[in-house]
């Protein structure tokens, strides 16, 4: 159980943990026609974990390179990257800023702010803590979460192709972090 005033000491070390991105991914499933799921992923990613002594200190912020959506498909991914779709010259990114972080043992909560183009919306992510390892080959500390989610894509304006693109965008991601240096 938690509360407002969560003090909850933390497994992971104090500091800024880097993103690992060959062990990280953001993915996507948005329903097509109302029948069949269409599933993707980006690319590209930048993120950050902070963490301070408590649970109230946790600081995530995400940047997406939205060009570099994939669903499997290249000529679909054309069109989802043109004007009449995400508009990547428009909107060439999506970043998110975690305001609240709560939770204990391997279940959490994210809350944020997500921003595609010029609208930002909050937005709450479950997390599960995956746990910690040392990584034998360079004796790095990775710490590793799953953050799962939805938003409804016309609450950012992203209201195009309506009965032939569901609204509600399901994410998943599999994020892994590797803990700060000592000095």
């Amino acid at each position: 159980m938690t509360n407002d005033t969560d003090t909850t000491a933390l497994p992971l070390a104090p500091g800024q943990w880097a993103l690992d991105p060959f062990h990280s991914s953001v993915n996507f499933t948005v329903r097509h026609l109302g029948i069949a799921k269409v599933r993707g992923r980006f690319e590209r990613l930048e993120a950050g974990l902070f963490v301070g002594e408590q649970v109230e200190d946790v600081r995530v912020s995400a940047t997406v390179d939205l060009a570099s959506v994939d669903t499997g498909n290249p000529d679909r991914d054309a069109h989802v990257r043109a004007s009449d779709l995400l508009d990547v010259e428009k909107r060439p990114t999506m970043t998110y800023r975690s305001t609240r972080v709560s939770g204990e043992g391997e279940d959490w909560a994210m809350e944020g702010e997500l921003t595609i183009g010029d609208v930002t919306r909050p937005v709450t992510f479950a997390v599960e803590f995956g746990g910690l390892v040392d990584v034998p080959m360079d004796g790095s500390r990775h710490a590793g979460f799953e953050a799962t989610g939805e938003i409804r894509r016309s609450d950012f304006g992203l209201d195009f192709a309506p009965g032939l693109l569901g609204d509600v965008v399901k994410i998943q991601l599999d994020m892994q972090f590797v803990e700060p240096k000592t000095a």
